[in-house]
C-alpha cells in the first residue's frame, strides 16, 4: 500500500493550502569561526537568534559553566560530511582547551553554544 492513499487506491485530497508562516525558511548552518548571531522575526513579533559562526561554547561541568574556545571540529553523529566542513549541529563532538566536548543544544534556533564533556 502506498502512503497517503486510500485503501482502494485513490488521492486524499489536500484539507487546505500551507499558510506563510509555516512554510519553512532558509537552511541555517553554523561554521567554526568568527562568532556571528542574526535574528528572524517570528510569528507574533517574536524574535529569534541563532548562530551562523561559533568560536566559543559554554561548557557546564557539575553544575558550574565555563565558557571556552573551540579548536577543532572532530565527528558529527548525524553525517560525517558536516565534520569536514567544520559545521556544528546537535550532538556534534568538538575539541576545546578542556578536552572533548558534545553540543547539546540546537545552536541553529538559539544562538548560543552549550556542551557537557563528551563521555568515553
Amino acid at each position: 500500500m502506498h502512503k497517503g492513499r486510500k485503501i482502494s487506491g485513490g488521492k486524499y485530497s489536500k484539507r487546505r493550502k500551507k499558510r506563510l508562516y509555516e512554510r519553512p525558511g532558509q537552511k541555517r548552518i553554523v561554521k567554526l569561526g568568527k562568532e556571528k548571531i542574526k535574528s528572524k522575526r517570528m510569528r507574533g513579533g517574536k524574535l529569534k537568534a541563532f548562530l551562523s559562526g561559533a568560536e566559543f561554547v559554554n561548557v557546564s561541568v557539575k553544575g558550574k559553566n565555563k565558557k571556552t574556545q573551540i579548536k577543532n571540529v572532530l565527528e558529527t553523529p548525524s553525517d560525517k560530511f558536516l565534520a569536514r566542513q567544520n559545521i556544528i549541529t546537535k550532538g556534534t563532538i568538538i575539541e576545546t582547551e578542556m578536552g572533548k566536548i558534545r553540543i547539546t543544544n540546537r545552536p541553529s534556533q538559539e544562538g548560543v553554544l552549550n556542551g557537557v564533556p563528551a563521555g568515553k
